[in-house]
């Protein structure tokens, strides 16, 4: 009967030190009949350059104990201390230190085997065969922990991915690294577009490529179809796609996952010889698995996102009011996507005492924070049409935050233009000063202010502004003008600044405001800007 050769039983490069030709040419020939690709070296010296020389790469090295430069034992000493061999297994051969002592010393200087001349061709063979069966053996399960832990970390980049391309661009570059070869990645983003992305192996950058969509039947004829899970298939024509090392025909290894019926499958595809074990092949399922659940959380934050954004927006006035006497414009631009709604609101309402103008900025960014900020906005409206002034409206706010648990800051500041009076009439809570620009042209930051809302603090009189026709009115919420690591006042003075130079019409005054302070996502903005006339 015919056992067949184990994978860990093929052949290997053997590094053969003797100083003697004839037993170099003796276990050479014995060796190369085996299959092994023998080198030789002829001293110690010669020894230890071969077997760190990257080109050689031995896999075992046979020693002669009797060295003209050195010993056989400090041969192997040095290869054990090399970090570059350090793993290589050394067996000695002697045919005359071949006492029991001889060999005891031989294994306690790092040796992995001890063999004594004359050696029979089949203990040699069965001997290297053992030794490389052993370390082979460690080295995969070796190979196998520095997988699972790029797969680790690239698991943990792949769910911190806040965009599909982040995403398509971690799985490349972790695939490349965990298999060590070349990679395509294709994602379909939530907005239904194909990402593409291509790494050359392990250390280079993965790039977009600009591929179309790929046809539907291409997964069809996938193991995985429209199932769900995640699933390999390995053959010649699986990928119609070039690499990004530029082969076409070789066999790919293409894996296709999905976490919910219906979805678009991600797809990770390397070449079929990078796995070429059931390992292997778990490893890119497992990863191509993950890419697929990391996808499907962001799907599913994107959708979760805009859905909050709609409501959030149904909270502010759908359209503002047209007085003949004020030129009213507004622009409100939400956070990122991938920022928590927040609860900034604007407000604009005809009363019988004159137009209310209202900003304000409910603490907190949450879909909770956005329910508030409607409930604040409502209420203030009411309050406004029921004739209460600026200060009045405030005190009555604070019954509508104290209802929620727990209690919820909020900054407002509330203009009301009083044409029988002939004043404006300005209360601010907390809120970052309004800027009036006059009709001469001089710009100031109105600082007086009282207590944030929900403080259940008592609220000061409205400051009184002479109404001169010509005179602008600009209300901004923090998320214009803060930002880390600056100063806000400095940030107020950029925005007088920005005011006192920016153009007339109200709509054209936003717009430039958020040139000058370009969102950073971090936060809402609304800006409310008015001219009388």
């Amino acid at each position: 009967m015919t056992i067949p050769r184990q994978p860990d039983e093929r052949p290997a490069v053997v590094l053969l030190v003797d100083d003697n030709p004839t037993n170099r040419y003796v276990l050479g020939t014995t060796l190369r009949r085996a299959g092994h690709h023998v080198v030789e070296a002829a001293d110690g010296q010669e020894g230890l350059a071969r077997a760190a020389d990257p080109q050689v790469r031995p896999e075992v090295v046979l020693v002669d104990v009797r060295l003209p430069d050195m010993t056989g034992f400090e041969v192997c000493e040095r290869i054990k201390v090399d970090p570059r061999t350090a793993s290589l297994p050394v067996i000695h051969v002697s045919a005359s230190a071949i006492s029991a002592s001889d060999r005891t010393q031989g294994l306690n200087r790092g040796a992995d085997a001890y063999l004594t001349e004359p050696i029979a061709p089949s203990e040699l063979l069965a001997t290297v065969t053992a030794t490389l069966r052993y370390t082979r053996a460690r080295r995969q399960a070796e190979l196998l922990a520095d997988r699972l832990g790029l797969l680790n970390r690239t698991t943990l980049r792949l769910h911190s991915a806040l965009s599909a391309e982040a995403l398509a661009r971690g799985a490349t570059e972790g695939a490349a690294a965990v298999l060590g070869c070349a990679v395509d990645v294709l994602l379909t983003d939530p907005e239904g577009r194909t990402t593409h992305f291509a790494s050359a192996g392990p250390g280079a950058p993965a790039e977009r490529i600009g591929s179309a969509s790929l046809p539907p039947e291409l997964f069809e004829r996938h193991p995985l179809a429209d199932a769900v899970g995640a699933a390999v298939e390995s053959g010649p024509s699986a990928w119609p796609i070039p690499f990004a090392d530029g082969e076409q025909d070789a066999e790919r290894a293409v894996a296709l996952a999905r976490t919910k019926p219906g979805r678009p499958p991600a797809a990770v595809v390397v070449p079929a010889g990078a796995v070429p074990s059931l390992a292997d092949t778990d490893l890119l399922t497992q990863l191509t698995h993950a890419t697929a659940l990391a996808l499907e959380a962001l799907r599913s934050y994107d959708e979760e996102h805009t859905l909050a954004l709609k409501l959030q927006r149904s909270f502010l006035p759908e359209a503002l009011p047209s007085p003949a006497d004020v030129e009213l414009a507004v622009r409100y631009a939400p956070a990122s996507r991938h920022a928590e709604i927040g609860g900034d609101f604007y407000e604009a309402v005809q009363t019988p005492e004159g137009l209310v103008l209202a900003v304000g900025d409910v603490a907190g960014h949450s879909l909770e924070a956005a329910m508030v900020m409607g409930q604040v906005r409502h209420a203030l409206r009411a309050y406004a049409l029921d004739g209460h002034p600026p200060d009045g409206i405030q005190a009555r706010l604070e019954k509508v935050l104290a209802i929620n648990s727990p209690v919820r800051a909020a900054t407002l500041c509330i203009v009301q233009v009083d044409r029988a009076a002939g004043v404006l009439r300005i209360s601010n809570a907390g809120h970052i000063p309004p800027v009036l620009r006059g009709p001469d042209g001089t710009t100031t930051l109105l600082h007086d202010h009282g207590p944030l809302l929900g403080l259940d603090l008592p609220h000061p009189p409205p400051a009184e502004v002479p109404l001169l026709p010509g005179t602008e009115v600009v209300l901004v919420t923090d998320g214009l003008v803060e930002r880390r690591g600056v100063d806000l006042d400095e940030a107020l003075e950029a925005l007088r600044a920005a005011v006192a130079s920016g153009p007339v019409a109200p709509g054209a005054m936003c717009d430039a405001l958020l040139a000058a302070f370009p969102p950073d996502g971090e936060d809402d903005v609304a800006i409310l800007a008015a001219r009388l006339r």
